[in-house]
């Protein structure tokens, strides 16, 4: 996908997601972010919302079974225990790169169901996160203590098998979209050139971003359907949209999503 920059959300380290990056004309009109947590209380949400939108992330075959994370006062708790290996949480905003507008943004919600090896390999460091978070750490701290956590092998890298599900309609990526980006399946791999991937080209089917910060690659591939089995409108609004002068997605970039999910 050519042209395309992307932004984690959770970087994640924990992928909350891969996004679009905000236009520089978009970056300019907002306010730059404070430099730490004012509070914990706007970020929290109801406990059963928490637990039904985390596991919106996933197929019901994969999130009916998989332990359920939300978060407290002192961090992510165990809403439901599981058995399949898989843990679905919703992401928050402190998994942006660290000079984002947005990393403490408490709108910001990115379901997302973690295979075992991303919960062995990825999830921690996203929960390093946001302990350091609740600490009142800043966002320029937070990505140090990452690194250094990295460079010192306290905190792990993705192992074989690491992917999530993203396929919820109830996310907030970003104030571009002003919800979910499309039901997309999100791998891990050890750090590479997305150019060594072909994602580059207008005729690829997927899209990949490179985390210098943490070291891995993250690889979207979009699904034609959400988890509850509605079809990806979203795709053609935008494609609608791209054909006006104020789309913010171009119509080459929304083809190229509608030819990989397939047809609806």
């Amino acid at each position: 996908m050519r042209n395309r920059k992307f932004v984690v959300l959770a970087s994640l380290s924990f992928a909350l997601t891969c996004c679009f990056s905000t236009p520089p004309r978009m970056q300019a009109q907002r306010k730059a972010a404070p430099s730490t947590m004012a509070a914990i209380d706007p970020y929290l949400m109801d406990r059963d919302a928490e637990v039904a939108m985390a596991r919106s992330a996933g197929p019901n075959s994969v999130s009916s079974g998989a332990k359920v994370l939300v978060l407290g006062r002192h961090g992510y708790e165990t809403a439901v225990e599981g058995k399949n290996g898989f843990v679905c949480l919703v992401g928050r905003s402190w998994d942006a790169p660290k000079d984002s507008p947005a990393f403490w943004d408490p709108k910001i919600h990115g379901p997302i169901c973690l295979s075992s090896p991303a919960v062995r390999s990825y999830l921690p460091i996203y929960l390093k996160k946001t302990e350091l978070a609740i600490a009142g750490r800043s966002s320029t701290h937070i990505e140090a203590a990452i690194i250094d956590g990295l460079a010192k092998g306290e905190l792990p890298t993705p192992e074989p098998g690491c992917m999530s599900y993203m396929m919820s309609k109830q996310g907030y990526l970003n104030d571009i979209d002003k919800g979910p980006w499309h039901p997309h399946v999100m791998f891990f791999v050890p750090e590479i050139d997305p150019k060594a991937l072909g994602a580059e080209g207008d005729d690829v089917p997927l899209a990949a971003g490179e985390d210098k910060i943490l070291h891995f690659t993250s690889v979207d591939v979009p699904v034609s359907r959400w988890s509850d089995g509605t079809p990806d409108t979203y795709l053609q609004s935008n494609r609608s949209a791209s054909s006006g002068k104020n789309g913010e997605m171009k119509a080459d970039q929304a083809a190229l999503i509608e030819k990989a999910a397939g047809p609806q």
